[in-house]
């Protein structure tokens, strides 16, 4: 049974950026779990602020920059996917939000199978990091973290995670690779449990203004 409802937005519409508002998501799940030699990042604390002012003021608290090798991305997205397509044989699907039903979280997928029993990650990359990529199969510890999220967010059916790096401007045979991850490979229960305690302690922190409104209240 899913334990997230589907919102038809088309992705990084007001739509969409409404639906996420306040949520922990796979684009940010880098960020909470981000740890020093000392302890938890500053990534981390951050992220906690800019979730509980989204939640207080209803309004997005990112700041939307796009540079032009990020616009490159979103614009070969589509391509990408398509030769992926053509590469599996598979013809995937697309959502917008998955918006957990209990849960401040959420995810954007890029695409997928089924009822979401295999996932995919569609990275178009620059050349050097692509090539970096071809050669070593290495996956940065922020796509990981997003990953797992994704598949955390849809453990009742999982299977499978995609990530896939694609680059047109390669030569055919190099313009695509792709990496599959299992839920072993993930481990979604570690996941869930740091998820889970950075929601709580979210949630927490922002009781503790309902604190500030009683003393403020005895006060006059």
């Amino acid at each position: 049974m899913r334990a997230f409802t589907i919102i038809d937005a088309e992705q990084r519409s007001d739509a969409w950026k409404q639906a996420r508002l306040g949520r922990l998501t796979g684009s940010t799940a880098g960020k909470m779990l981000a740890k020093t030699q000392k302890g938890w990042g500053a990534d981390r604390r951050n992220l906690m602020l800019q979730m509980i002012l989204e939640r207080l003021t209803n309004k997005p608290q990112e700041s939307g920059y796009q540079n032009d090798a990020m616009r490159t991305g979103i614009e070969r997205e589509p391509l990408a996917i398509a030769a992926y397509e053509a590469y599996t044989g598979y013809l995937f699907e697309q959502t917008g939000f998955l918006s957990h039903d209990t849960l401040m979280a959420g995810a954007s997928l890029d695409a997928h199978l089924g009822d979401f029993e295999v996932l995919v990650s569609i990275k178009c990359r620059q050349p050097a990091a692509h090539w970096d990529f071809l050669r070593s199969g290495i996956i940065d510890a922020k796509a990981i973290a997003q990953m797992r999220h994704e598949a955390w967010m849809c453990s009742d059916t999982f299977r499978e995670h995609h990530y896939v790096s694609w680059n047109p401007d390669f030569p055919d045979d190099k313009q695509l690779k792709a990496v599959v991850y299992t839920p072993q490979m993930l481990d979604i229960p570690e996941y869930e449990r740091e998820a889970l305690s950075f929601l709580s302690e979210c949630d927490t922190e922002l009781k503790s203004i309902d604190g500030w409104k009683a003393e403020a209240a005895g006060v006059a």
